[in-house]
């Protein structure tokens, strides 16, 4: 087994690269249930259906004017957006997760005692699109 460290990871929103601004982030899958037991049963029956996902990611804020998490960020608030996830970076062989998503949070949070950090909560939307990267 190879443990992959989380420094490594590369996360894109609409083609800025916002990793070097990134502490954390975690993608969430998940799929409706749908419960279709029918009389005589003793146990429930369930079928799977939609799958839903979401994907959020902060850090530390930073002010640079142009590809800071404010300027990359806060302008797409409620529009959706190409949203590409390299869990392990960039490399032949790597895998790559490619969504649309709904930008449907950002958070900047300022501390007294701490330094400003900021996050972001995105609503998938449609399939992820797992691939090897070339």
């Amino acid at each position: 087994m190879a443990e992959v460290h989380g420094k490594k990871t590369v996360i894109k929103v609409a083609t800025k690269d916002i990793s070097p601004y990134c502490k954390t982030s975690s993608y969430e899958g998940s799929a409706d249930v749908h419960d279709i037991t029918g009389y005589g049963k003793d146990a429930k029956v369930k079928a799977g259906g939609l799958i839903d996902g979401k994907f959020t990611c902060g850090g530390t804020y930073d002010n640079t004017a142009s590809t800071g998490p404010r300027a990359a960020l806060k302008p797409l608030l409620g529009t959706t957006v190409a949203v590409i996830r390299m869990p392990e970076g960039t490399g032949t062989g790597k895998p790559q997760d490619a969504f649309s998503a709904v930008l449907s949070k950002y958070v900047e949070t300022a501390p007294v005692d701490d330094m400003v950090s900021w996050s972001a909560e995105f609503e998938i939307s449609d399939v992820v699109t797992t691939t090897t990267q070339a």
